[in-house]
């Protein structure tokens, strides 16, 4: 399997388990919990598919496999805080360093976990 796959897939899974949890979110501190993650998971899957675009525009198609739901998909954040340690770890595997154009959309998907993460955890 291509890292880069991998990595957009990640970025896939957390859009359909943000939205699941948007969607979900009821009791106290809902509001923000709906709020944060109705910026998140629209957000993150336009960088995916940026991502995607780019890569594809300088090497070639790539294949992103179907990942499946992890076994505590109630918790939010630590499925984020666990997908966004997974593109970290496999960023540099899945895209050389030198290709800028597309780290640099990566950043943007990691300030979009941090950002989502930090409104979860501090904004109720």
């Amino acid at each position: 399997m291509q890292m880069i796959g991998q990595l957009v897939a990640t970025m896939f899974l957390s859009r359909e388990m943000a939205h699941r949890a948007h969607l979900a979110a009821t009791g106290p501190g809902s509001f923000s919990k709906h709020a944060a993650l109705g910026e998140f998971y629209p957000a993150i899957i336009e960088i995916a598919d940026s991502i995607t675009e780019a890569y594809q525009g300088r090497h070639s198609l790539i294949e992103i496999p179907y990942l499946e739901a992890p076994e505590d998909y109630n918790d939010i954040i630590k499925i984020l805080e666990k997908h966004l340690e997974d593109i970290e770890s496999i960023r540099y595997a899945a895209v050389d360093k030198k290709d800028t154009a597309i780290q640099n959309l990566i950043d943007e998907a990691v300030d979009s976990y941090l950002s989502a993460l930090y409104k979860l955890k501090n904004l109720k």
